[in-house]
């Protein structure tokens, strides 16, 4: 076992989940990782663990076919021995004996990052749909709201009436 610190606090776990969708042969599979509130490894993995089970459900897509959202165990935990503050090491990866052109493809631009690609980049052909019914149609109904609350909306529409 490594190193626990006596105050620890925060732990971080990685989830495996694996999302079915009934008629697809292929699956899509998730590693989350989430913080986990606890002093003691083992306390830290009950709650990932009971965290991990609360995943386990079954839904309708957009398309009416079921899809189902398995736990399925933890790839890693780990303390976080610092902390919870902007700029905190919460988790590290180390590689050995890494080349120059191994190097290179470590590093993204900005615009490669996740956080800057368009949502059709995101969403790959041929990819699984296991997005909620449920949820598409809140978020579908939010949009609506939004959209017709926005300044001007009303008196565009009204000029769009008129030819």
């Amino acid at each position: 076992m490594g190193y626990i610190p006596n105050d620890a606090q925060w732990f971080i776990a990685q989830l495996v989940e694996e999302f079915q969708v009934e008629g697809c042969k292929r699956n899509a599979v998730h590693i989350n990782c989430v913080l986990i509130e606890a002093h003691r490894p083992g306390e830290a993995y009950q709650k990932a663990m009971k965290l991990g089970r609360q995943a386990n459900s079954e839904y309708f897509n957009p398309k009416g076919k079921k899809v189902v959202h398995r736990f399925l165990g933890l790839r890693d935990l780990d303390v976080i021995y610092f902390p919870i503050e902007h700029g905190c090491e919460i988790m590290f990866e180390e590689r050995l004996g890494v080349g120059r052109t191994a190097l290179s493809k470590l590093v993204r631009k900005k615009i490669d990052l996740e956080v800057f690609r368009p949502i059709p980049l995101r969403r790959p052909k041929g990819r699984p749909d296991y997005s909620s019914k449920e949820i598409m149609d809140i978020v579908g109904r939010r949009s609506n709201k939004r959209k017709r609350a926005e300044p001007g909306a009303a008196r565009n529409s009204r000029r769009a009436g008129r030819s």
